[in-house]
């Protein structure tokens, strides 16, 4: 009894870090494009200023995981550092970011925000990796979606509630709400206080083989060292990982049409704003937060159900219902007009959600040779951040001439982007099954 304790205390401690890393994600993701409309930028603009997401993380995540493989203090560790540093810099960033007075000031402080989350996330999805045994890491990534499942409820209905439960009041017409400003700071603080816990409770364990640890950071000192590294992994990446890449590759350009466009759709849409400067436009956009905040609650409540599923029907099989769920969510919404009736189809985006953010971790993490965990996480990151490039950079002519401009066709194409995603899911080989 006392080693179960233990156990689960220690998945606790490591993985609630990500409380905070998913303020910072569900405050963007829930208000950035609202910000961006408020400060003058048209619909087929708005992918193009999302660049910064996938092209930070593009860059950030494979380099902090090589330097992550390669760092070890006795005080600090191997991962912590870089948790605690990203955590820094985000928290300023979300403190500026609702202060933007311009488009291209906002646009330049999500380059900030992106790139510092990205230096603390990467090293947490190693961190389970690093610390549980095979057995135990689908409880581990299913732990990590927990609590991004609790920090978004938060955080993407936080506007809603300072408006409804706080009675913060309306800002003036086209300028960014007292509400968002406030939500911004709470996120600020709420992310590194979040961090720092996992800092102050989750000690790691040394390399294995110290002699071995130490050659291996010499042979690959330097930057262009490390860049042949990390791109000989990439040519020498498990089959499983090159599966699982295809599976990735449909279910962000699917997640990524949701979190662009479904705030504004349901503004405009479902609550009829006809402009930025209607209220019906504000509203919308709160109760987008709420929605967001609903799919991450089944997310949270999901997450205790989801290792006991993956142990009975398998992991491929479980992923593939739950992105299948999460399809048939984002398609109804385009037949909605009640508000309220959106939190039905959000339920079905929060068992996406939870599936998402753990189960290709866990099939990929058996698979991964020992001493490149860090690097190889940071690798498979391409395989989300790619399909977000292609979307920023595409997807506004997409936008323009082939939807019309219309938000809620963009909402329903990641729908059938998420249903492809499950198809191929059956394609993997699950070496841990």
């Amino acid at each position: 009894m006392t080693e179960q304790r233990a156990k689960f205390s220690t998945i606790w401690n490591m993985s609630f870090g990500f409380l905070g890393i998913q303020f910072g994600w569900a405050l963007q993701m829930a208000n950035m494009s609202a910000i961006y409309e408020y400060l003058g930028a048209k619909p087929d603009q708005i992918p193009l200023l999302w660049l910064a997401a996938p092209l930070t993380g593009l860059v950030v995540q494979p380099i902090i995981g090589h330097m992550s493989d390669r760092t070890w203090s006795p005080r600090f560790g191997r991962r912590r550092p870089y948790f605690l540093v990203g955590a820094v810099l985000a928290s300023l960033a979300l403190i500026a970011m609702p202060n933007s007075s311009t488009l291209w000031m906002a646009a330049g402080l999500l380059w900030i925000l992106d790139a510092s989350i990205n230096v603390s996330m990467e090293p947490f999805r190693a961190f389970v990796a690093d610390l549980l045994p095979q057995r135990e890491r689908t409880r581990g990534f299913a732990m990590q979606s927990l609590f991004i499942g609790l920090g978004a409820v938060i955080a993407s209905a936080m506007p809603w509630m300072l408006t409804n439960w706080f009675g913060v009041g309306a800002s003036a017409p086209g300028t960014i709400p007292a509400t968002v400003r406030f939500s911004f700071y709470f996120g600020s603080a709420a992310f590194m206080g979040a961090v720092l816990y996992t800092v102050l409770t989750s000690p790691e364990k040394p390399p294995a083989d110290m002699a071995a640890f130490l050659k291996m950071k010499a042979d690959s000192k330097g930057i262009a060292a490390g860049a042949r590294e990390i791109f000989a992994a990439a040519k020498a990446m498990p089959e499983t990982m090159r599966q699982l890449a295809v599976v990735q590759v449909f279910t962000w350009l699917g997640l990524f049409c949701m979190w662009l466009y479904f705030p504004v759709a349901v503004a405009r849409n479902v609550f009829g704003a006809p402009d930025a400067n209607s209220p019906l436009y504000q509203q919308g956009v709160e109760w987008a937060g709420v929605c967001f905040g609903v799919y991450s609650v089944v997310t949270f409540g999901f997450s205790f159900f989801l290792p006991a599923l993956a142990r009975s029907r398998g992991r491929k099989a479980t992923h593939s219902i739950c992105l299948l769920a999460g399809a048939a969510g984002l398609l109804s919404v385009a037949v909605i007009t009640n508000p309220v009736l959106l939190l039905l189809s959000m339920t079905g985006v929060g068992i996406a959600w939870a599936s998402i953010l753990s189960m290709p971790y866990s099939m990929l993490a058996g698979s991964l040779p020992e001493g490149k965990t860090g690097v190889y996480m940071g690798i498979f990151n391409f395989f989300i951040v790619i399909p977000e490039i292609v979307a920023s950079l595409g997807f506004g002519w997409v936008m323009n001439n082939v939807l019309g401009n219309d938000r809620m066709a963009a909402v329903v194409s990641g729908g059938v982007f998420l249903a492809v995603a499950a198809v191929m899911v059956w394609r993997v080989t699950d070496a841990g099954e």
